[in-house]
């Protein structure tokens, strides 16, 4: 976004808005969550407790279902007094350009004179591979073909429940340029710790301005978080194959404004 276009979006930013249900302004908002509770008139009335002090008033229960022994499933509607602030809003702005397939080729080819390496994998016991093999497999994802698909790019991609000190040691035989891992599974922030110690293990092994470009995606990664996971980059949920094709020549390939980064030994 440039910037004259996101003065353009601020000045037309209301100062302040409230969610909008059945019309404007009402405040009026949905959540859903479980409570470890048998389906039952108290377990309904917890819920709405649960609701008023979260800032739900009035609220009402619009659904709920036992979802195994000892378990209910909530949905609950109604009101917030809560004002949003849109312009106090920080978001992480993309500093890259978005770049063709042809520029992405000529680009590596004309600056590294080799094919940039990539490896990738989910590691820990994540099973799904839907979005690394999204962004590494030539199918790719969202009418965009995916990394395998760029000719000056050899991709390696591990699959699933990869450990981290097997991630590490093809990382280092295939002197990756740069490491994709995904993390789907999130429970008690095991995204997290996977991504901190998978961080730690690289800095470990690696001497220093030598560890390979590490970039880890997921739905439920914070933006701005990367520096505090010891990561280079944190892709959200609907990133294309472009975008990350077109950051690793953004901070790979030594060309005009971009940021070079050492390659792994």
């Amino acid at each position: 976004m440039s910037s004259s276009h996101g003065e353009a979006e601020v000045a037309e930013m209301p100062s302040v808005v409230r969610p909008y249900g059945d019309q404007t302004g009402d405040g009026m908002v949905q959540v859903s969550f479980t409570l470890p509770m048998p389906n039952s008139k108290r377990a309904e009335g917890a819920a709405l407790q649960l609701a008023g002090r979260m800032g739900i008033e009035p609220a009402i229960v619009v659904h709920h279902k036992a979802i195994g022994d000892g378990f209910t499933f909530f949905v609950v509607y109604g009101s917030v007094k809560h004002l949003v602030e849109p312009g106090l809003v920080e978001v992480v702005e993309r500093e890259f350009p978005l770049l063709s397939g042809k520029e992405i080729n000529t680009a590596i080819k004309r600056q590294l004179h080799r094919k940039l390496v990539v490896v990738g994998a989910c590691i820990g016991t994540d099973a799904h591979t839907v979005g690394i093999d999204a962004i590494l497999n030539i199918k790719g994802f969202a009418g965009e073909k995916g990394l395998e698909y760029h000719r000056e790019i050899k991709v390696v991609n591990l699959g699933a429940q990869v450990l981290i000190p097997d991630l590490v040691e093809r990382a280092r035989a295939e002197r990756a340029d740069a490491v994709l891992v995904s993390q789907v599974v999130t429970q008690r922030d095991a995204h997290i710790h996977n991504t901190t110690a998978m961080s730690a293990a690289f800095r470990e092994a690696f001497p220093a301005g030598k560890v390979p470009l590490l970039v880890v995606g997921g739905p439920r990664f914070e933006e701005g978080s990367a520096g505090a996971l010891g990561v280079d980059r944190i892709f959200g949920r609907g990133t294309t194959p472009g975008e990350v094709a077109s950051y690793l020549v953004h901070a790979l390939v030594p060309q005009g404004t971009a940021a070079t980064h050492s390659k792994g030994a």
